[in-house]
């Protein structure tokens, strides 16, 4: 395995009070964000509400929406842009109306709302012509349209081909131009428009400002449900991993690891509430994933302090885990160096649906890392001491104990044996 240190000789436990100050910093300053500040930002999954994805011709003015939402008595609403990082400006937006303390009839009734703030503030409502970026446009009915004014005289299944060129033409709406076409020419380009199909579609259409990509409706009980399940799931995630620990180490040691790995949790939650990223479901996914990757690094560091334990006898047992963190420190930065690039790339590139997903996973790659030997590693030297005194490795725990008395055994029958 490539080594980048060479026999680094660090004294970790030596600057274990400046990871407790530094994780005390942390914690606090992201915790006085979550009581006294504005608190954790839930997404829709989990604070319920409606959500609308819009699509617009041109990049819209953030202003111009919000005054159309206040004057349909929505103003309390939130309109984030989806911008992707080479874009300069966003054409596609979420509007997310809260639907805190609100059944479903009356977040439906927001959800209509919003679609006649948006209709009124551009103007859709004066055309008397359908839109052709109207989610109502499907393949039925253009091809209902088409048939009727038969623009390539087929006698002979009319409606199953204009159906066929329908689906086609809507196909290209949705794929090549996003959901939003904006000039009716660049229908051309699909196979089996003419300029005879293209003049019934310009004068039977009009061709709307924007469209709706997506709408979604929780329900305030369901997003409550949501919040539970997911702090139960966590905890049984931390549960298993401490009967693990222990039973493959001591309870010690998966105490410690557990704690840490809570630690972990918390100040990237903190995280979250500092920078404003939302909760939703596909960070409680990034947080477990955390909590995994975390606990995986912290057992590595621990099976090689089991390891030096049997062979460092000699030696203070806070001096076996400062060579035991030495020795895998290569392995530590390499894997974790490696993976921390990758969702870095993510957070940056990934767009907007996944920013706080890989945000998760930046920020507790991070913490994880440092809490292996920051935090767990310096607890179990701080329970080994408090039990032993500073004693030797293989007396700190009940294992050492049990070699140490075989050690003294067979001191003591070894000259009989030579006599």
């Amino acid at each position: 395995m490539i080594e980048l240190f060479k026999q680094p000789n660090l004294d970790w436990m030596g600057k274990a009070k400046y990871f407790y100050a530094l994780s005390g910093i942390l914690l606090l300053a992201g915790w006085i964000s979550i009581f006294f500040g504005r608190g954790i930002k839930y997404g829709i999954d989990f604070s319920g509400g409606t959500n609308v994805d819009v699509r617009f011709a041109q990049p819209p003015s953030i202003d111009k929406i919000r005054a159309g939402l206040t004057a349909q008595g929505i103003g309390t609403s939130e309109i984030q842009p989806i911008r992707d990082i080479s874009a300069k400006s966003s054409n596609e937006v979420l509007i997310f109306v809260e639907g805190k303390g609100q059944d479903e009839d009356l977040m439906q009734s927001s959800r209509d709302k919003v679609l006649n703030a948006l209709s009124a503030t551009y103007g859709v409502a004066t055309s008397d012509k359908p839109d052709f970026n109207s989610n109502s446009t499907t393949p039925s009915s253009l091809a209902a349209v088409l048939t009727i004014r038969d623009p390539l005289f087929l006698s002979v299944n009319a409606g199953d081909r204009y159906q066929q060129l329908a689906r086609k033409i809507l196909d290209y709406r949705d794929s090549e131009a996003n959901g939003i076409l904006t000039n009716f020419d660049d229908l051309s380009k699909v196979p089996g428009v003419t300029p005879a199909v293209l003049n019934v579609i310009k004068s039977s259409f009009s061709l709307g400002p924007f469209t709706i990509r997506d709408i979604a409706i929780v329900g305030p009980k369901v997003g409550a449900e949501l919040r539970k399940q997911a702090v139960y799931v966590t905890l049984y995630a931390l549960g298993g991993m401490l009967v693990y620990i222990a039973l493959r180490f001591e309870w010690v040691y998966g105490a410690a690891a557990v704690l840490a790995v809570f630690h972990d949790v918390l100040i990237t939650l903190g995280f979250f509430s500092l920078l404003r990223f939302e909760i939703s479901l596909t960070v409680i996914a990034a947080l477990l994933t955390l909590v995994g990757y975390s606990m995986n690094d912290t057992i590595v560091i621990f099976d090689r302090i089991r390891e030096n334990n049997r062979l460092l006898r000699r030696e203070l047992f806070a001096s076996v885990v400062n060579k035991s963190i030495n020795q895998t420190l290569s392995r530590t930065i390499l894997t974790s160096g490696l993976t921390f690039l990758t969702v870095l790339v993510l957070f940056l590139m990934g767009g907007q649906v996944l920013r706080a997903f890989s945000f998760a996973l930046v920020v507790g790659i991070v913490v994880g890392t440092y809490s292996s030997f920051g935090i767990a590693a310096p607890i179990v030297v701080a329970w080994n001491r408090w039990r032993g005194h500073g004693v030797m490795a293989g007396t700190g725990t009940a294992a050492g104990n049990k070699n140490r008395g075989s050690e003294n055994v067979t001191g003591r029958l070894a000259p009989a044996g030579r006599r």
